[in-house]
């Protein structure tokens, strides 16, 4: 039986046990458990989540403001890199001048870390990264793998294709970087008639390629905005509606909400990774002909309505996709075009340049889409 004297250290002793009972006793907890597995994320994913959920973050840099500066240990690769296809080889095509790639763009508040190539290849290990989209992004698929290949050796390096896609593959590093062709995103189809029709609520033909992917990079705005006379479809269908005219821009929301709908549905934030390059600029005409230097600013912002369009797609979308929005600083970029070195032009056709048509969309290689692929990499 205890003494008075020793009730204190009996009182001490049941304490102790009920504190340690408490400690180890597997009651709920709104903070740690299975059910909140998805919190346990390592450091880079976190990162990454920060970027592609647009919150604001102090680590995050604001790519959209800056200037274009002058580097001359650009470009990054040369001009002979065997991936580049003619109508980008401008260089080859008899550009005189070649300024035009040694351009870097300069954040207000930031800087892009050089493009590393072992450093992304090594990000990119055992992953498959795909752009998805149409001939400007074709180009910037080109770009990317001149950025990467020059640290592959000969033998470790090959191109494949399969269907509507083409992919660049580092063996050693069992990393693929591929080309998919959806310059809609959803489905062109020939109808009755041989009339083309382009399907707004249809994507299955065109997503079954992105399946399986860890990086998905998507563009899409040129082709919805052809004139009559260049469109690539006769009808709209939806649904069982076909429809002869409707609103451009109507129908690019329509378009791009079947795919934002697919994602929602199809992907895992956790596995995949999705982000959204804005449009790529272009200009009318002769504008971009005979230009040697970026324009320094504008003298007013415009906001290309089909941006507008795909922010407030973006906006209503469950999946966290990281909006690359290039288009503001690349419309800066005149100089950057083919022009009329879209194709080899032997001397006497230069003497009459007047005579071809000017390449105001697409980009010379090495050249702007280097800096893109360089904000992709630091996304990444």
């Amino acid at each position: 039986m205890a003494t008075p004297a020793d009730k204190p250290q009996v009182v001490v002793f049941f304490l102790l046990l009920i504190t340690i009972f408490l400690c180890f006793y597997p009651g709920k907890s709104s903070h740690f458990g299975p059910e909140n597995d998805e919190f346990w994320l390592d450091e880079d994913d976190n990162e990454v989540d920060i970027v592609q959920t647009r919150r604001v973050s102090s680590k995050q840099c604001d790519f959209t403001s800056g200037k274009w500066v002058y580097d001359s240990s650009y470009p990054l690769y040369d001009s002979n890199c065997p991936y580049l296809s003619t109508a980008v080889s401008c260089q080859k095509n008899g550009r005189p001048d070649s300024d035009y790639q040694k351009w870097k763009w300069k954040p207000n508040a930031c800087s892009i870390p050089r493009f590393d190539a072992l450093k992304f290849l090594a990000k990119m290990r055992r992953k498959r990264i795909m752009l998805v989209g149409d001939s400007i992004m074709r180009n910037q698929w080109e770009s990317l793998v001149c950025l990467v290949q020059g640290v592959v050796p000969t033998g470790r390096k090959k191109v494949s294709y399969n269907g509507i896609s083409m992919s660049f593959h580092a063996l050693d590093f069992e990393t693929s970087i591929e080309f998919s062709w959806a310059p809609l995103l959803v489905e062109l189809k020939k109808g009755p008639q041989n009339k083309r029709i382009l399907h707004l609520d249809l994507i299955e033909e065109n997503a079954r390629y992105w399946r399986g992917v860890d990086i998905l990079v998507f563009d899409s705005a040129h082709w919805w905005t052809h004139s009559d006379k260049w469109s690539s479809w006769d009808f709209y269908m939806e649904g069982q509606s076909l429809i002869k005219s409707m609103n451009p821009m109507i129908a690019y929301q329509k378009g791009l909400t079947t795919w934002a709908k697919w994602i929602d549905l199809n992907l895992d934030p956790r596995k995949t990774r999705v982000i959204f390059r804005s449009m790529s600029p272009r200009e009318n005409g002769w504008k971009c002909y005979k230009q040697k230097t970026p324009l320094a600013f504008f003298s007013h912002q415009h906001v290309p309505e089909q941006l507008i369009v795909l922010k407030e797609v973006l906006r209503r979308m469950r999946f966290p996709v990281y909006l690359q929005d290039i288009t503001a600083m690349s419309a800066l970029r005149r100089d950057g075009h083919p022009s009329v070195y879209r194709r080899a032009l032997d001397q006497a056709q230069k003497q009459h340049p007047g005579d071809f048509s000017s390449d105001c969309s697409h980009w010379c290689l090495p050249g702007v889409p280097d800096i893109w692929n360089e904000m992709l990499s630091a996304l990444l």
